[in-house]
């Protein structure tokens, strides 16, 4: 078994390494003048099993590049069997067709990955699950449920904890997490009325006196999970924190959180933390090196991946 990385998640891949207690591959990845991007696998990798880890965060397209052209270097380079690990699966969000004439960008990514020689991938909490399907190969979605789990038991009593799905399209995530702290479920019913107007919160369940835990897959400006905070402290809540799986945080986004009423925002290393989310004093990174190395080591020993979330 051999692990090549690109330039998204160096961290996160050398965690993952150590993990395996095994070497990160020699590879090149650079441009030339022109912005295009040149591999050149410096090992042998003939009959290996080769995991590359790379999430297309931002820049978004060209972390997609390096990681097509990574794969077909290593398939030219006769790789007995390719797995994609990606973290963070870019494109994700465009998952159907929002509107006459529009992409179906996901399926697009998927069949791109495919056709570049991949025989597997690898990635954790898929904006939706139905997106597995769009690949024509093994594909494994992880989940990110069993740590928030484990890190809310280590940091809070559990006594007066209610888990909020911030929209009803998250409520089986919620659900999820809410049935392993035993807790209390409540959603976020946001609704706007018309065109340029704010969006209207109204909250299901009873969360007065509570400490509330918000849980999503991706935090991109927000803005949302600002408002449902706002929302909930309005409601009553005692306490609201969020538990996101990618921290895409674009824009305004960090000073925003570091502003709002959220008392921590906890994402995981699936995107590198930038400078400024590591400077918050809201946001807290949890790392996912050990479940990502854990679920590397049973894809290659051929054991089952699912039975890490029973």
């Amino acid at each position: 078994m051999k692990l090549f990385v690109g330039n998204s998640t160096p961290v996160l891949a050398q965690a993952i390494a150590r993990y395996l207690e095994l070497p990160l591959g020699q590879a090149t990845v650079r441009r030339f003048a022109d912005e295009e991007i040149f591999v050149e696998i410096q090992e042998n990798v003939r009959g290996e099993d080769v995991f590359v880890i790379q999430s297309t965060s931002y820049p978004a397209n060209d972390h997609l590049m390096e990681l097509l052209i990574m794969i077909d270097a290593l398939r030219r380079a006769s790789a007995r069997r390719i797995t994609a690990v990606l973290p963070y699966f870019g494109y994700a969000r465009q998952d159907r067709k929002a509107g006459g004439r529009t992409p179906i960008s996901a399926k697009l990514v998927a069949n791109l990955i495919t056709e570049a020689g991949a025989d597997r991938v690898m990635t954790l909490d898929l904006h939706a699950g139905q997106i597995q399907g769009f690949f024509d190969i093994p594909t494994d979605n992880l989940f990110a449920v069993p740590l928030m789990a484990r890190d809310i038991k280590h940091h809070l009593d559990l006594e007066n904890v209610m888990v909020v799905s911030p929209d009803v399209g998250g409520v089986v995530r919620a659900r999820s997490l809410a049935k392993r702290l035993d807790a209390l479920l409540a959603i976020v019913d946001k609704r706007r009325e018309k065109p340029g107007e704010s969006e209207v919160m109204n909250i299901i369940g009873d969360v007065k006196g509570r400490h509330c835990i918000l849980i999503d897959d991706i935090i991109d400006s927000g803005g949302t999970l600002c408002n449902a905070a706002d929302a909930l402290m309005a409601d009553g809540a005692k306490s609201v924190r969020a538990y996101i799986t990618h921290g895409v945080l674009s824009g305004g986004a960090v000073p925003r959180i570091v502003k709002s009423n959220l008392e921590e925002l906890v994402i995981t290393d699936s995107i590198q933390p930038t400078t400024a989310v590591k400077e918050a004093g809201n946001i807290r990174v949890l790392t996912t090196a050990n479940l990502l190395g854990e679920a590397i080591a049973r894809t290659a020993s051929e054991q089952s991946v699912s039975s890490l979330f029973d």
